[in-house]
């Protein structure tokens, strides 16, 4: 029997959520990092003759002043920044020289999670200083030697391998046998090029060779006080100097007030990271970023921040414009078609004029009230630095402090980024899960992924430890996690496993 199809009307009822205008233009606005946002207005500027750039009352007093944080925090924060370069910040989160985060660029890049943006052109700093190695005259072992030891750098320009290891590599890939006294003598050569402190082995070393720098360049006498005060506080009172514990070594050296604000002072000027002042390791071109927040530690541990407010002009909309409309409201029996289609034209680009400066505010306040709560849940981090302090944070926690929609969060920690006194961070970074112990006890599996990277880091590499026994260790250590999440979180760091980390 053939089936016949029968077509059907029917009418049924859906309660669908449409965005207006407005709406599609504060989420557009709200999704844009700063640099994006200042070529948005300038367009914006350009396309409607009602919009004008200026100080307009409202928004200046009722939303930005009302604010913690403005444009006056914002130039305080930038004077505060000429006054003390990174090596405040990384003396801060320091307890001893061995305490000296070491990231791998290679991981980094693998890893989602976590990145620090370095400024700098896009040349990259082994570039740089391959281009010193052609102005010395070396014979082809140095040379070899140099440009391996060149490519060893961290992203901080600072050597972490060992020059026993780096001779074992030099003999396994480039078939060259070298002795430690070649290898101190390369890499001295190293050390010699710009910028100063270039190729240490230690932050220690790093500002030894700074400063050691400034006498053969002629800025200091050997004799001067200066340099023998801080050549004897690198040296003899490192730990000391790294834990800030100055009245300790005004003390041992009998320093008055004075000399020791000076000598304060002087290293503020020196570079824990010389590399990152030049670029980037790997030779990867570097993007321009602005961060489009601005975060202050103080040392007593107040954390503050700002908007960074850019090259963003203050907007308002066209006086002439609204004289018109309300010639147009008095006036509008009288007046001929032409000039109502004139003054009708001027009414829409008024209104528009206005749901553009309304975006603009709205877009303020959710980074505001969105980088409030992230500082509010992550405050240790940003008093201290270390990464292992960031708590678990997912985009609900944000959602739930600050009573906006997760979509919302989701668009303001996209592409933004955070000026911190231990780096420029994506806003992503600060998120980070959870791990749920059998107990039920929650922990940060960025803290488990740390520690599992500084067990790694020190275990014997001739006896590398299986998973089985990271598990063990972790245990010990306060993180009871099986053995298959140990190797998930192995792989998410990019580290092989224990067969492939043994060294012959």
């Amino acid at each position: 029997m053939a089936q016949k199809q029968i077509q059907t009307q029917e009418q049924v009822q859906r309660q669908m959520q449409r965005l207006s205008q407005q709406q599609i233009l504060q989420v557009k606005l709200l999704e844009m990092p700063l640099n994006e946002l200042e070529q948005n207005i300038n367009a914006e500027l350009d396309d409607n003759p009602a919009l004008e750039t200026g100080k307009e009352e409202s928004l200046t007093n009722e939303n930005v002043g009302n604010m913690e944080g403005g444009e006056d925090d914002f130039e305080l924060q930038k004077e505060r920044e000429e006054r003390q370069d990174a090596l405040d910040s990384a003396l801060e989160r320091m307890q001893s020289d061995d305490d000296l985060p070491v990231y791998d660029g290679r991981q980094q890049r693998n890893n989602a999670e976590y990145e620090e943006i370095v400024y700098g052109d896009t040349t990259s700093f082994i570039d740089k200083l391959n281009e010193q190695v052609g102005e010395r005259e070396l014979n082809e072992k140095e040379l070899k030697a140099l440009e391996y030891l060149i490519g060893s750098l961290d992203d901080d320009g600072l050597l972490r391998k060992s020059l026993d290891t780096i001779g074992d590599e030099l003999a396994i890939y480039n078939d060259t046998e070298y002795t430690q006294a070649e290898l101190e003598h390369v890499l001295h050569i190293l050390q010699e090029f710009d910028p100063p402190g270039i190729g240490a082995r230690s932050l220690q070393e790093c500002l030894i060779l700074q400063i050691e720098r400034k006498v053969e360049n002629g800025e200091w006498s050997q004799d001067s006080p200066l340099y023998q005060y801080m050549y004897e506080i690198f040296s003899t009172y490192f730990d000391a100097f790294t834990k800030k514990h100055w009245d300790k070594i005004q003390s041992a050296l009998s320093l008055s007030t004075l000399q020791t604000e000076t000598i304060q002072r002087e290293i503020r000027r020196l570079n824990p990271k010389p590399g990152a002042s030049m670029g980037e390791t790997i030779g990867r071109n570097l993007q321009q970023i602005t961060p489009d927040f601005i975060i202050d530690t103080e040392d007593d541990g107040t954390v503050t921040f700002s908007l960074n407010q850019g090259m963003l002009p203050e907007l308002h909309v066209s006086q002439s414009f609204q004289d018109m409309l309300a010639t147009y409201k008095e006036n509008k029996q009288s007046m001929s078609r032409q000039t109502k289609e004139a003054l009708l034209y001027a009414k829409e680009k008024v209104e528009r004029a206005k749901g553009f400066i309304e975006a603009i505010r709205q877009r303020r306040n959710t980074l505001y009230v969105t980088m409030k709560a992230i500082i509010d849940i992550q405050l240790k981090y940003f008093q201290e630095g270390d990464e292992a302090d960031l708590k678990p944070m997912i985009l609900k926690d944000v959602a739930d402090r600050t009573g906006l929609d997760i979509s919302t969060i989701s668009r303001v920690s996209n592409i933004k980024y955070a000026q911190t006194r231990w780096g420029t961070f994506p806003l992503r970074f600060f998120f980070t899960d959870s791990y749920t112990t059998d107990e039920g006890e929650e922990m940060s599996t960025r803290k488990i992924k740390v520690t599992l990277k500084e067990i790694i880091e020190k275990e014997d590499k001739k006896k590398p430890l299986s998973d089985d026994t990271l598990a063990k260790v972790l245990k010990d250590k306060g993180y009871p996690i099986a053995r298959r999440t140990v190797a998930k979180y192995r792989e998410q760091l990019n580290l092989p496993v224990a067969r492939l980390r043994k060294e012959l």
